[in-house]
């Protein structure tokens, strides 16, 4: 059964969102807000710990006049997106007791929340369904999943069922909702990262997930402190990043790129101390072992 929240749009029409749907003006969002004050990629659903949070993206909203980054949704709130009134009601929230996950050689309970992809990487991962190195898909059809390995035909697959590629057997399985969702971002949070620096972006990569991309002042800051490679005083920083400028003025903007920085790392599952303040006024790139940087600037 999948999670999902039912709302009520700023037009009044109703629909269902799940992990992984996106609100904001783009056309593709699943909730397609026609208004200048909201963000293409405004804000997301996502399945975590159990509950289904909002995540905000290139934008905020706001619950009970309290301007937020993210919320566990839940039946009557009200969520505004831009003030005064451009937003929508939660009506219900629908969370299954158990999910349908993957797991196999390698591959540890992962939830299937839509279409994915199996990639063989250094350890086995799921992926989006485009994902270059895909070998198997997995999505929900009509009367269940449906599964598909190279070099052989599409087939149901139901929880208790399994499959080879390669080498490697894989199982689809039912487990806990809370359990797995929790487990998951665990592992995903803490996973040893690979951290491809190109200045205007930087690419995280985790073997158990696709990568995060990180462009225009969150990426400049990054390749910033790989390129010094101790910690940096703020001030130095801010002068790297807008030189000249009044340091009252640096500050705001430095905490600004700090909190997109920050919200892009929660959304993709990566750990939020990998740009730590040091309270000394200081900012740093904390490595855990295994991580590792490529300095491709």
């Amino acid at each position: 059964m999948r999670a999902y929240v039912v709302i009520r749009g700023p037009t009044g029409e109703t629909l269902s969102l799940g992990p992984g749907d996106l609100v904001g003006r783009s056309w593709c969002a699943s909730l397609h807000v026609d208004d200048p004050r909201i963000s293409e990629a405004h804000a997301l659903v996502s399945l975590r710990g159990g509950a289904l949070r909002l995540l905000a993206l290139r934008g905020r909203f706001a619950v009970n006049g309290d301007v937020i980054a993210e919320i566990d949704l839940a039946p009557g709130q009200r969520v505004v997106l831009a003030p005064p009134d451009v937003g929508f009601d939660v009506l219900d929230v629908v969370l299954p007791a158990a999910i349908t996950a993957l797991e196999g050689d390698g591959l540890p309970s992962t939830p299937l929340h839509g279409a994915a992809g199996l990639a063989l990487r250094t350890e086995p991962a799921l992926v989006a369904p485009n994902a270059a190195d895909a070998v198997a898909w997995l999505w929900p059809g009509l009367a269940g999943w449906r599964l598909r390995v190279e070099g052989a035909p599409d087939r149901e697959i139901a929880p208790g069922e399994s499959f080879t590629v390669g080498d490697r057997t894989f199982r689809l399985v039912e487990r806990a909702a809370g359990a797995i969702a929790a487990t998951h971002e665990g592992l995903a949070a803490r996973s040893p990262l690979h951290i491809a620096v190109r200045y205007e972006t930087v690419h995280v990569h985790r073997a158990d997930t696709v990568p995060v991309v990180l462009d225009g002042l969150s990426a400049r800051l990054v390749s910033e402190l790989v390129a010094f490679g101790v910690p940096v005083a703020w001030t130095m920083m801010a002068d790297e990043l807008w030189p000249g400028i009044d340091p009252l003025l640096a500050r705001k903007r430095l905490d600004g790129t700090l909190a997109r920085l920050r919200t892009t790392l929660r959304t993709g599952g990566v750990r939020l101390d990998l740009v730590r303040a040091n309270g000394q006024g200081q900012l740093e790139l904390l490595l855990e072992p295994g991580d590792v940087v490529e300095d491709q600037q």
